[in-house]
């Protein structure tokens, strides 16, 4: 399959796929990188699409850069890969997983594109911070009064992002929306997933017993089932 490498300003890009007038942009989720596109890729090229994949901050070719994976850098850097890719090709669609999702629906929520396939989106990015406090034993005035609190799991939790993300929900987000999402995700509850899919022009999938991180054989599968009846419109059980 034709790879194009170049760089979007100082986000590394990837194109994938032969000449064609319509492409989805892919947008990873955390501890991911812009060729996890190559395996979506090979499944949208035969159907006449190409991608057109981002390393987020800190992710892929910029690790260990001085960019962090927050709304501030990566919003703008995915505002900016969507206007080349409006420039380029006549139809663009969205592939994005998990906080990719998130900060792909604050990037284009005045713009949408023309369809989104989502992958365990997070779809309240208040309420998970909310859920991760209570993983580490504070409150929402801890928060407040620490600024931020560093927790066992790895994550930094931060005042001035929980802030961010109360002001910037996403459950009027436009245009048409696919999801897939796992029955046992813990980032997301299925009851957000649910409400947010109850819209006009959203579906949801669930695969039961699925992961947030779709990487077994059966969840891999399940995602490889599912993409293709979302590029070829075809409906059924995945």
């Amino acid at each position: 399959m034709r790879e194009e490498a170049f760089a979007l300003g100082a986000v590394p890009a990837v194109v994938y796929g032969a000449e064609a007038d319509r492409a989805f942009l892919f947008v990873h989720g955390r501890c991911g990188c812009k060729e996890e596109g190559r395996d979506f890729a090979a499944l949208a090229a035969p159907l006449g699409w190409q991608v057109l994949a981002v390393d987020l901050p800190e992710h892929g070719a910029r690790q260990g850069g001085p960019e962090p994976l927050d709304p501030w850098h990566a919003v703008p850097e995915l505002r900016a890969a969507m206007v080349y890719a409006r420039r380029r090709w006549r139809h663009v669609a969205l592939r994005a997983t998990s906080i990719g999702a998130w900060f792909s629906m604050l990037a284009f929520a005045a713009a949408p594109p023309e369809r989104s396939l989502l992958v365990s989106p997070v779809l309240d990015m208040a309420g998970l911070i909310e859920t991760m406090l209570g993983w580490a034993g504070a409150t929402v005035e801890d928060l407040r009064r620490r600024e931020s609190i560093p927790t066992e799991f790895g994550e930094t939790l931060s005042w001035r992002y929980y802030q961010y993300a109360l002001a910037h929900p996403t459950a009027d987000w436009p245009g048409r929306t696919e999801i897939l999402y796992a029955g046992g995700d813990s980032m997301t509850p299925r009851a957000t997933a649910e409400t947010f899919a109850a819209r006009p022009g959203r579906t949801l999938t669930v695969m039961e017993g699925g992961e947030h991180w779709f990487h077994t054989p059966e969840q891999l599968a399940v995602l490889e089932r599912w993409t293709l009846q979302m590029l070829t419109g075809e409906g059924g059980a995945v």
